[in-house]
């Protein structure tokens, strides 16, 4: 394993520079540090700032070398009054030095590796969310390509990518009021099994069985009294995840719906979705229950349709369950099904993704998933990696490519896309979806354009306001025992926070 010392002699852009060196060093053992050390490193990195620029260095074995970027100005400084023009605040202005320093980090990680991104110098930014915005400034299409290339230096295909899907939010959204809407998330945090590389707070429902009802309860004042906050706004697209919530029972899942119907009302839904999720949660009564209600869109997540896979990362469920779920709902006429797919894991390579792609297929979803495995700190496959380090993790562009054209096969445009954190191959998770089949909700929690309201233990939400500028987050705690035991101060937060913000 690389070790990597970072000196960080200036500690304003601490972040995206181990973000930078980390997509380059995906294994490397990555040390910041404030003050030089004994310790030996394989590669070694010193950033500054004097008056004039950021200062690089460098040192391995067998090279060392030294890159610099300019420090861009505000108003008062010397910089040429074009640049000026440009930089409208103080966000703007350090948004401008840290593209700036970037920009030359990046040049030097190519130098030492080799090698390109896909994605070039973006770390921690969406990329559609970052060509929506320079559609709506106004730029061409040919201009936002060419600043994707020369600024951030993305590859054409990924830059293709980012253009085309926002081109298509933006259609999606364009009768989505912002600025009186809002989009509701309900969290059901209980699985079948825990998989091996979830990060979310997801509990064993046979460990939790019993205290489902006392959670319900929780929940359902969670959302009366939500509901009351958020009269006088519009609620536009529903959104039941997880964990799993057809976990529930029937009677559990009619008893969270009655609740939100009584409470919210579904008048003027855009779109309603339940992630049915985990194929062994699923059954003809659970799903005949939901459809008494107007729920738009359900997923049926496989994630791979290949046993070994399955068994190994703790999904405990079957390839034939899957298709007898996807089928039970095709049957109860559900017209809106999601397929989610996870490249990249364990022992997968491009034959057994390929095989996945064709048993889906042949199920011909209405939207599919794609996601690039992004192992996070919480994740057991981090946490017991000794026990993991045998197994290969695959992703490349060929992969990519094929899930692509397979999607395009079945008559699929791409229409979301986001990136994480430790994806392998340093690649994107993307929606794909036929003609009138996108999850809007999926845009909206990600171009972050209206607030998103979350309920239930872990729920996050998000206050968008002063016309899409500022965002504030409102937290539950993830513990479900926490979560029972303090939901009045939960609803206190909200109260407090939508009333501050909103």
């Amino acid at each position: 394993m690389c070790k990597i010392g970072i000196l960080l002699l200036d500690r304003d852009f601490e972040h995206d520079i181990y973000e930078l060196i980390k997509a380059f060093y995906p294994e490397g053992d990555i040390h910041s540090l404030y003050e030089k050390d004994e310790a030996v490193y394989d590669i070694f990195f010193t950033v500054k700032k004097d008056n004039d620029n950021f200062v690089i260095k460098y040192e391995t074995k067998d090279q060392k070398g030294v890159a610099s970027a300019e420090v861009i100005r505000g108003a008062d400084g010397d910089s040429s009054q074009e640049t000026h023009e440009k930089l409208m605040d103080a966000h703007e202005l350090r948004k401008a030095n840290k593209d700036s320093l970037k920009y030359a980090l990046y040049n030097v990680l190519v130098k030492l590796t080799g090698r390109t991104l896909p994605w070039g110098n973006l770390t921690g930014i969406r990329p559609a969310k970052l060509a929506m915005g320079m559609i709506e400034s106004g730029m061409k299409n040919t201009e936002i390509a060419q600043e994707m290339r020369e600024r951030y230096l993305v590859s054409a295909k990924k830059t293709a990518l980012a253009i085309t899907i926002a081109n298509r939010e933006r259609a999606l959204l364009q009768d989505i009021d912002y600025e009186h809407g809002y989009s509701l998330y309900v969290g059901i945090p209980f699985c079948p099994s825990i998989c091996l590389y979830c990060s979310f707070s997801s509990y064993p429902l046979k460990l939790w069985a019993k205290r489902v009802d006392e959670y319900l309860d929780a929940l359902c004042l969670e959302i009366r009294e939500t509901a009351r906050m958020m009269k006088n706004y519009k609620l536009d697209t529903i959104y039941i995840g997880g964990g799993t919530p057809t976990t529930l029972e029937p009677y559990q899942l009619k008893r969270l719906l009655d609740q939100l119907g009584e409470s919210f009302g579904f008048d003027g839904l855009v779109e309603f979705t339940i992630e049915a999720g985990r194929p062994d949660s699923i059954t003809r009564e659970k799903l005949e229950t939901i459809k008494e209600f107007p729920v738009t869109r359900i997923s049926v997540n496989p994630q791979t349709m290949n046993q070994d896979t399955l068994e190994i990362i703790g999904r405990r469920h079957t390839v034939a369950q899957t298709i007898e779920a996807f089928h039970l709902a095709r049957e109860l006429n559900y017209n809106n099904i999601n397929m989610d797919l996870i490249v990249g894991l364990p022992g997968e390579d491009i034959s057994k993704v390929k095989y996945t792609l064709e048993k889906v297929k042949e199920l011909s979803p209405d939207s599919l998933t794609v996601h690039s495995l992004a192992v996070k700190r919480a994740a057991r496959l981090n946490m017991f990696k000794d026990k993991y380090q045998e197994m290969t993790f695959e992703n490349n562009q060929e992969i990519m490519d094929l899930t692509q054209q397979t999607a395009y096969s079945m008559e699929m445009g791409p229409y979301y896309l986001y990136r994480q954190k430790n994806m392998k191959g340093n690649f994107e998770n993307v929606g794909y979806a036929k003609v009138d089949k996108a999850g809007i909700y999926n845009i909206l929690i990600m171009e972050e354009k209206q607030p998103i309201i979350a309920l239930g233990a872990g729920g996050s939400s998000k206050l968008v306001f002063d016309h899409g500028k500022r965002i504030e987050r409102v937290e539950n705690v993830k513990d479900v025992t926490s979560y029972l035991a303090r939901i009045d101060e939960m609803i206190e937060r909200k109260r407090t926070g939508i009333g501050t913000w909103l």
